[in-house]
Protein backbone atom coordinates (compact mmCIF):
# COMPACT_ATOMS: atom_id res chain seq x y z
CA UNK A 1 0.00 0.00 0.00
CA UNK A 2 1.10 3.73 -0.93
CA UNK A 3 2.15 5.12 3.08
CA UNK A 4 0.17 5.06 5.55
CA UNK A 5 -3.50 6.60 5.92
CA UNK A 6 -2.12 9.41 7.81
CA UNK A 7 0.62 10.04 4.97
CA UNK A 8 -1.60 9.32 2.22
CA UNK A 9 -4.08 11.87 3.70
CA UNK A 10 -1.40 14.67 4.61
CA UNK A 11 0.00 14.06 0.87
CA UNK A 12 -3.52 14.28 -1.47
CA UNK A 13 -4.79 17.46 0.62
CA UNK A 14 -1.59 19.49 0.43
CA UNK A 15 -1.30 18.55 -3.43
CA UNK A 16 -4.70 19.98 -3.76
CA UNK A 17 -5.24 22.69 -1.75
CA UNK A 18 -4.55 25.17 -4.01
CA UNK A 19 -7.10 23.79 -6.53
CA UNK A 20 -9.51 23.08 -3.81
CA UNK A 21 -12.87 24.72 -4.20
CA UNK A 22 -11.70 26.43 -7.68
CA UNK A 23 -14.60 24.95 -9.48
CA UNK A 24 -17.28 26.66 -7.30
CA UNK A 25 -15.86 29.74 -8.63
CA UNK A 26 -18.36 32.08 -10.25
CA UNK A 27 -17.71 33.57 -13.77
CA UNK A 28 -19.06 37.36 -13.64
CA UNK A 29 -21.97 38.23 -15.01
CA UNK A 30 -21.14 39.67 -18.11
CA UNK A 31 -24.80 39.31 -19.80
CA UNK A 32 -27.14 40.45 -17.48
CA UNK A 33 -30.59 41.04 -19.09
CA UNK A 34 -31.14 44.00 -20.44
CA UNK A 35 -34.90 43.57 -21.95
CA UNK A 36 -38.23 42.91 -19.64
CA UNK A 37 -39.55 39.71 -20.14
CA UNK A 38 -42.12 39.66 -22.98
CA UNK A 39 -43.67 36.30 -21.76
CA UNK A 40 -44.33 37.86 -18.81
CA UNK A 41 -48.52 37.94 -19.69
CA UNK A 42 -48.55 35.33 -21.45
CA UNK A 43 -49.43 31.61 -21.42
CA UNK A 44 -47.10 28.98 -22.59
CA UNK A 45 -49.53 26.88 -24.80
CA UNK A 46 -47.02 23.76 -26.10
CA UNK A 47 -43.63 22.93 -27.26
CA UNK A 48 -42.32 22.72 -30.80
CA UNK A 49 -40.27 19.29 -30.84
CA UNK A 50 -36.95 19.16 -32.91
CA UNK A 51 -37.35 17.50 -36.46
CA UNK A 52 -35.23 15.54 -38.10
CA UNK A 53 -33.46 13.75 -34.74
CA UNK A 54 -33.77 10.48 -34.90
CA UNK A 55 -36.38 8.30 -32.18
CA UNK A 56 -33.96 7.56 -29.86
CA UNK A 57 -35.63 6.62 -26.14
CA UNK A 58 -34.40 9.31 -23.94
CA UNK A 59 -33.75 9.49 -20.26
CA UNK A 60 -33.98 5.04 -20.14
CA UNK A 61 -31.01 2.82 -19.84
CA UNK A 62 -31.01 0.40 -23.05
CA UNK A 63 -29.09 -2.11 -24.57
CA UNK A 64 -26.11 -3.93 -22.47
CA UNK A 65 -22.36 -3.84 -21.69
CA UNK A 66 -20.22 -1.87 -24.28
CA UNK A 67 -23.61 -1.33 -26.71
CA UNK A 68 -25.43 0.18 -23.53
CA UNK A 69 -26.64 3.60 -23.78
CA UNK A 70 -28.40 6.54 -22.10
CA UNK A 71 -29.44 9.73 -23.70
CA UNK A 72 -30.27 12.82 -21.38
CA UNK A 73 -33.51 14.69 -21.94
CA UNK A 74 -32.52 18.79 -22.10
CA UNK A 75 -36.02 19.39 -22.81
CA UNK A 76 -37.14 19.95 -19.66
CA UNK A 77 -33.80 21.69 -18.14
CA UNK A 78 -33.90 25.05 -15.96
CA UNK A 79 -31.34 27.39 -14.81
CA UNK A 80 -32.51 26.81 -10.97
CA UNK A 81 -31.80 23.18 -11.64
CA UNK A 82 -28.71 22.47 -13.60
CA UNK A 83 -27.70 19.43 -12.61
CA UNK A 84 -28.70 16.22 -14.06
CA UNK A 85 -30.28 13.66 -11.65
CA UNK A 86 -27.95 10.41 -11.38
CA UNK A 87 -30.34 8.37 -13.06
CA UNK A 88 -30.52 10.83 -16.40
CA UNK A 89 -27.27 11.24 -16.11
CA UNK A 90 -25.70 9.88 -20.15
CA UNK A 91 -24.17 6.58 -20.36
CA UNK A 92 -22.15 5.77 -23.44
CA UNK A 93 -20.96 2.15 -22.18
CA UNK A 94 -23.09 -0.09 -19.63
CA UNK A 95 -21.17 -2.17 -16.97
CA UNK A 96 -20.04 -5.19 -17.46
CA UNK A 97 -21.54 -8.28 -16.57
CA UNK A 98 -18.58 -9.69 -14.96
CA UNK A 99 -18.46 -6.80 -12.85
CA UNK A 100 -18.49 -7.65 -9.31
CA UNK A 101 -18.70 -4.60 -6.85
CA UNK A 102 -18.72 -6.65 -3.80
CA UNK A 103 -15.28 -7.66 -3.33
CA UNK A 104 -12.75 -5.25 -1.95
CA UNK A 105 -11.24 -2.81 -5.07
CA UNK A 106 -7.95 -1.01 -5.65
CA UNK A 107 -6.26 0.84 -7.41
CA UNK A 108 -3.13 -1.31 -8.92
CA UNK A 109 -0.32 1.77 -9.67
CA UNK A 110 2.99 0.58 -11.30
CA UNK A 111 5.37 1.12 -14.12
CA UNK A 112 7.91 3.66 -14.19
CA UNK A 113 7.96 4.70 -10.17
CA UNK A 114 10.16 2.87 -7.65
CA UNK A 115 7.80 0.89 -5.78
CA UNK A 116 4.74 -0.76 -7.09
CA UNK A 117 1.81 -0.14 -5.05
CA UNK A 118 -2.13 0.16 -4.52
CA UNK A 119 -4.62 2.15 -3.20
CA UNK A 120 -8.14 1.19 -1.36
CA UNK A 121 -11.41 2.02 -2.24
CA UNK A 122 -11.90 2.49 1.30
CA UNK A 123 -9.13 4.50 1.57
CA UNK A 124 -9.77 7.05 -0.81
CA UNK A 125 -13.57 7.19 0.52
CA UNK A 126 -12.02 8.67 3.72
CA UNK A 127 -10.31 11.39 2.41
CA UNK A 128 -12.67 12.50 -0.16
CA UNK A 129 -13.79 15.84 -0.80
CA UNK A 130 -16.48 17.86 -2.44
CA UNK A 131 -15.50 18.59 -6.18
CA UNK A 132 -18.48 21.00 -7.38
CA UNK A 133 -20.20 20.82 -11.13
CA UNK A 134 -18.41 19.56 -13.57
CA UNK A 135 -19.95 18.82 -17.15
CA UNK A 136 -19.12 15.52 -19.33
CA UNK A 137 -19.86 15.12 -22.82
CA UNK A 138 -19.76 12.04 -25.39
CA UNK A 139 -16.80 12.95 -28.11
CA UNK A 140 -19.60 10.83 -30.02
CA UNK A 141 -22.47 13.13 -28.82
CA UNK A 142 -24.89 13.75 -32.07
CA UNK A 143 -28.06 14.83 -33.28
CA UNK A 144 -29.67 11.53 -34.27
CA UNK A 145 -30.08 10.70 -30.17
CA UNK A 146 -30.99 14.76 -29.74
CA UNK A 147 -27.34 15.33 -28.59
CA UNK A 148 -28.23 13.38 -25.23
CA UNK A 149 -24.58 12.11 -24.31
CA UNK A 150 -24.12 15.47 -22.20
CA UNK A 151 -24.81 16.22 -18.61
CA UNK A 152 -24.25 17.50 -15.54
CA UNK A 153 -23.22 16.18 -11.77
CA UNK A 154 -21.94 17.48 -8.59
CA UNK A 155 -18.94 14.97 -7.71
CA UNK A 156 -17.20 14.23 -5.09
CA UNK A 157 -13.60 12.58 -5.20
CA UNK A 158 -9.72 12.95 -4.89
CA UNK A 159 -7.58 15.40 -6.62
CA UNK A 160 -5.15 12.81 -8.71
CA UNK A 161 -2.50 15.29 -8.45
CA UNK A 162 -1.59 14.38 -4.82
CA UNK A 163 -1.78 10.67 -5.24
CA UNK A 164 0.83 11.33 -8.41
CA UNK A 165 3.23 13.43 -5.93
CA UNK A 166 2.87 10.34 -3.32
CA UNK A 167 4.58 8.04 -5.58
CA UNK A 168 8.23 7.78 -6.19
CA UNK A 169 8.06 8.12 -10.22
CA UNK A 170 11.01 7.28 -12.03
CA UNK A 171 12.90 9.95 -13.80
CA UNK A 172 11.40 8.61 -17.54
CA UNK A 173 8.16 8.49 -16.43
CA UNK A 174 6.39 11.10 -18.12
CA UNK A 175 2.77 9.75 -18.82
CA UNK A 176 0.06 8.33 -16.90
CA UNK A 177 -1.73 5.55 -18.40
CA UNK A 178 -5.47 4.86 -16.38
CA UNK A 179 -7.14 1.99 -17.26
CA UNK A 180 -10.56 0.62 -16.20
CA UNK A 181 -12.34 -2.82 -15.57
CA UNK A 182 -12.50 -3.91 -19.44
CA UNK A 183 -13.72 -7.20 -19.91
CA UNK A 184 -17.56 -8.15 -21.46
CA UNK A 185 -19.82 -10.94 -22.08
CA UNK A 186 -20.41 -10.24 -25.56
CA UNK A 187 -18.69 -8.68 -28.40
CA UNK A 188 -20.16 -5.39 -29.23
CA UNK A 189 -21.45 -4.00 -32.49
CA UNK A 190 -20.40 -0.37 -32.10
CA UNK A 191 -17.44 -0.26 -29.26
CA UNK A 192 -13.87 -1.57 -29.24
CA UNK A 193 -12.94 -2.63 -25.76
CA UNK A 194 -10.54 -0.61 -24.55
CA UNK A 195 -11.25 1.28 -21.64
CA UNK A 196 -7.92 3.37 -21.28
CA UNK A 197 -6.26 6.85 -21.90
CA UNK A 198 -2.64 8.28 -21.90
CA UNK A 199 -2.04 11.49 -20.47
CA UNK A 200 0.90 14.14 -19.67
CA UNK A 201 1.39 15.04 -15.65
CA UNK A 202 0.49 18.29 -16.86
CA UNK A 203 -2.45 17.56 -18.46
CA UNK A 204 -3.51 16.00 -15.17
CA UNK A 205 -2.73 18.43 -13.13
CA UNK A 206 -3.95 21.88 -15.49
CA UNK A 207 -7.60 19.89 -15.96
CA UNK A 208 -7.83 19.26 -12.20
CA UNK A 209 -8.58 15.66 -13.16
CA UNK A 210 -10.09 13.74 -9.78
CA UNK A 211 -10.86 9.79 -8.92
CA UNK A 212 -14.73 10.16 -8.70
CA UNK A 213 -16.39 8.46 -5.93
CA UNK A 214 -19.72 10.16 -5.29
CA UNK A 215 -21.95 11.78 -8.11
CA UNK A 216 -24.81 13.92 -6.70
CA UNK A 217 -24.43 13.11 -3.05
CA UNK A 218 -24.41 9.51 -3.86
CA UNK A 219 -21.69 6.48 -4.81
CA UNK A 220 -21.64 6.02 -8.10
CA UNK A 221 -24.01 3.53 -9.74
CA UNK A 222 -22.49 0.39 -11.73
CA UNK A 223 -23.00 1.96 -14.79
CA UNK A 224 -21.72 5.27 -14.32
CA UNK A 225 -18.33 3.84 -13.02
CA UNK A 226 -18.55 2.07 -9.50
CA UNK A 227 -16.82 2.24 -7.31
CA UNK A 228 -14.40 4.99 -8.89
CA UNK A 229 -14.16 6.36 -12.20
CA UNK A 230 -12.06 8.97 -13.47
CA UNK A 231 -13.16 12.65 -14.29
CA UNK A 232 -10.94 15.40 -16.58
CA UNK A 233 -12.93 18.39 -16.44
CA UNK A 234 -12.79 19.90 -19.54
CA UNK A 235 -12.16 16.97 -21.64
CA UNK A 236 -14.73 14.54 -23.78
CA UNK A 237 -16.16 11.46 -21.58
CA UNK A 238 -13.98 9.20 -23.46
CA UNK A 239 -11.18 10.40 -21.41
CA UNK A 240 -13.29 9.59 -17.92
CA UNK A 241 -12.10 6.21 -17.69
CA UNK A 242 -14.85 4.45 -15.49
CA UNK A 243 -13.97 1.27 -13.28
CA UNK A 244 -10.54 2.40 -12.64
CA UNK A 245 -8.25 -0.16 -11.80
CA UNK A 246 -4.75 0.79 -12.92
CA UNK A 247 -2.82 3.67 -13.22
CA UNK A 248 0.95 2.76 -15.07
CA UNK A 249 3.88 5.25 -15.27
CA UNK A 250 4.95 5.09 -18.94
CA UNK A 251 7.70 6.80 -21.12
CA UNK A 252 7.31 9.08 -23.47
CA UNK A 253 6.82 6.81 -26.89
CA UNK A 254 4.09 5.03 -25.18
CA UNK A 255 2.17 3.81 -27.79
CA UNK A 256 -1.71 5.19 -27.85
CA UNK A 257 -4.29 2.93 -26.42
CA UNK A 258 -7.20 1.21 -28.30
CA UNK A 259 -9.32 3.91 -27.20
CA UNK A 260 -7.34 6.49 -28.02
CA UNK A 261 -7.35 5.52 -31.24
CA UNK A 262 -11.13 4.49 -31.33
CA UNK A 263 -11.78 8.62 -30.53
CA UNK A 264 -8.90 10.03 -32.88
CA UNK A 265 -11.48 11.31 -35.05
CA UNK A 266 -14.00 12.26 -32.96
CA UNK A 267 -11.72 13.97 -30.85
CA UNK A 268 -10.40 15.95 -33.61
CA UNK A 269 -6.77 14.51 -33.74
CA UNK A 270 -5.14 14.70 -36.86
CA UNK A 271 -5.09 11.19 -38.26
CA UNK A 272 -5.25 8.37 -36.13
CA UNK A 273 -1.62 8.97 -34.52
CA UNK A 274 0.02 5.32 -33.14
CA UNK A 275 2.07 7.27 -30.08
CA UNK A 276 0.30 8.93 -27.33
CA UNK A 277 2.38 11.84 -27.38
CA UNK A 278 0.98 12.68 -30.80
CA UNK A 279 -2.53 13.07 -29.74
CA UNK A 280 -3.61 16.68 -28.54
CA UNK A 281 -5.72 17.06 -25.32
CA UNK A 282 -9.42 16.04 -26.01
CA UNK A 283 -10.91 19.18 -24.89
CA UNK A 284 -14.21 20.58 -24.98
CA UNK A 285 -15.03 23.35 -27.58
CA UNK A 286 -16.98 25.99 -26.53
CA UNK A 287 -20.28 24.92 -28.31
CA UNK A 288 -24.20 26.11 -27.99
CA UNK A 289 -27.30 24.83 -29.09
CA UNK A 290 -31.25 25.01 -28.44
CA UNK A 291 -32.93 22.74 -25.99
CA UNK A 292 -36.26 24.02 -26.35
CA UNK A 293 -38.77 26.25 -28.61
CA UNK A 294 -41.61 27.12 -26.52
CA UNK A 295 -44.82 28.40 -28.02
CA UNK A 296 -46.71 31.09 -26.13
CA UNK A 297 -49.98 33.02 -26.53
CA UNK A 298 -49.33 36.36 -25.57
CA UNK A 299 -51.65 39.76 -26.12
CA UNK A 300 -53.55 37.62 -27.95
CA UNK A 301 -50.72 36.60 -30.61
CA UNK A 302 -48.66 33.35 -31.06
CA UNK A 303 -45.08 33.89 -29.98
CA UNK A 304 -41.69 31.54 -29.08
CA UNK A 305 -39.69 31.06 -27.01
CA UNK A 306 -36.09 29.69 -27.64
CA UNK A 307 -34.44 28.40 -24.91
CA UNK A 308 -31.00 26.67 -24.85
CA UNK A 309 -27.95 25.90 -22.99
CA UNK A 310 -23.72 26.62 -23.78
CA UNK A 311 -21.01 24.92 -22.44
CA UNK A 312 -17.50 24.10 -23.01
CA UNK A 313 -14.23 26.12 -24.10
CA UNK A 314 -11.50 27.22 -21.56
CA UNK A 315 -12.32 31.11 -21.54
CA UNK A 316 -15.69 33.46 -20.39
CA UNK A 317 -17.40 34.20 -24.22
CA UNK A 318 -17.71 37.57 -24.85
CA UNK A 319 -21.21 36.89 -26.41
CA UNK A 320 -23.37 34.77 -28.22
CA UNK A 321 -25.45 34.77 -31.24
CA UNK A 322 -28.09 33.11 -32.95
CA UNK A 323 -29.97 32.94 -36.29
CA UNK A 324 -33.29 31.07 -37.85
CA UNK A 325 -31.89 30.18 -41.58
CA UNK A 326 -29.10 31.08 -43.29
CA UNK A 327 -30.78 33.98 -45.34
CA UNK A 328 -31.09 35.43 -42.08
CA UNK A 329 -28.71 37.80 -40.19
CA UNK A 330 -27.38 36.76 -36.60
CA UNK A 331 -28.62 38.71 -33.66
CA UNK A 332 -27.35 38.52 -30.39
CA UNK A 333 -29.11 35.99 -27.70
CA UNK A 334 -31.32 38.10 -25.10
CA UNK A 335 -31.14 36.96 -22.22
CA UNK A 336 -27.40 34.59 -21.48
CA UNK A 337 -25.72 34.94 -18.09
CA UNK A 338 -22.74 32.27 -17.23
CA UNK A 339 -23.13 30.52 -14.26
CA UNK A 340 -20.07 28.32 -13.16
CA UNK A 341 -16.91 27.06 -14.68
CA UNK A 342 -17.28 23.99 -15.72
CA UNK A 343 -21.21 23.29 -15.85
CA UNK A 344 -23.64 24.71 -18.22
CA UNK A 345 -25.29 27.93 -18.79
CA UNK A 346 -28.53 29.12 -20.01
CA UNK A 347 -29.59 31.34 -22.58
CA UNK A 348 -33.20 32.33 -23.92
CA UNK A 349 -34.64 33.83 -27.48
CA UNK A 350 -37.77 35.66 -28.17
CA UNK A 351 -38.40 35.21 -31.64
CA UNK A 352 -41.76 35.64 -34.09
CA UNK A 353 -41.27 33.99 -37.54
CA UNK A 354 -43.23 35.78 -39.61
CA UNK A 355 -44.32 32.41 -41.63
CA UNK A 356 -44.38 28.57 -41.41
CA UNK A 357 -42.33 26.39 -42.63
CA UNK A 358 -38.82 24.47 -41.63
CA UNK A 359 -36.39 26.94 -39.62
CA UNK A 360 -32.36 25.79 -39.39
CA UNK A 361 -31.84 27.29 -35.58
CA UNK A 362 -27.30 27.73 -35.75
CA UNK A 363 -25.26 29.94 -32.59
CA UNK A 364 -22.18 31.18 -33.17
CA UNK A 365 -19.54 32.69 -30.39
CA UNK A 366 -19.15 36.41 -30.58
CA UNK A 367 -15.36 37.30 -30.89
CA UNK A 368 -12.85 34.61 -30.78
CA UNK A 369 -11.26 34.25 -27.07
CA UNK A 370 -12.72 30.46 -27.69
CA UNK A 371 -12.02 27.47 -30.25
CA UNK A 372 -15.49 26.45 -30.91
CA UNK A 373 -15.06 23.75 -34.18
CA UNK A 374 -17.89 22.19 -33.86
CA UNK A 375 -20.17 25.03 -33.68
CA UNK A 376 -18.90 26.46 -36.07
CA UNK A 377 -18.87 24.03 -38.80
CA UNK A 378 -22.93 23.59 -37.81
CA UNK A 379 -22.57 20.25 -36.00
CA UNK A 380 -25.10 21.71 -33.16
CA UNK A 381 -27.35 22.86 -35.54
CA UNK A 382 -31.12 22.26 -34.92
CA UNK A 383 -34.52 22.50 -37.12
CA UNK A 384 -38.11 23.45 -36.56
CA UNK A 385 -41.59 23.22 -38.76
CA UNK A 386 -43.74 26.23 -37.60
CA UNK A 387 -46.90 25.53 -38.74
CA UNK A 388 -48.76 28.63 -36.88
CA UNK A 389 -47.91 31.98 -36.60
Amino acid sequence: MIGRRNLLRGSLLSGSILISGFDKFRWPEFFPSQVSDPFREGTQIGVVDFSDEGKAPMGQAIGAELDGRLFTDHSKLKPENPVTPTSSFYIRTRASKFLDNTKPWSIQIGGLIEKPSAISVEDLEKIAQPMGLHLMECAGNSRSAHFGMLSVADWEGIPLQGILENAKLKPQATRVLISGFDHYAAESNSSWPGASWIFTLEQLKSSRAFLATKMNSQHLTADHGAPIRLVVPGWYGCTCIKWVNEMTLVEEDAPATSQMQEYASRTMQNGVPTLAKDYVPALIDAAAMPIRVEKWLVAGKIKFRVVGIQWGGSRPIEGLEIRFNAEEDYVPVDDFRISTHDSWSFWNKAWTPQKGGRYLIRLRLKGSNNVARRLDSGYYMRSVEITET
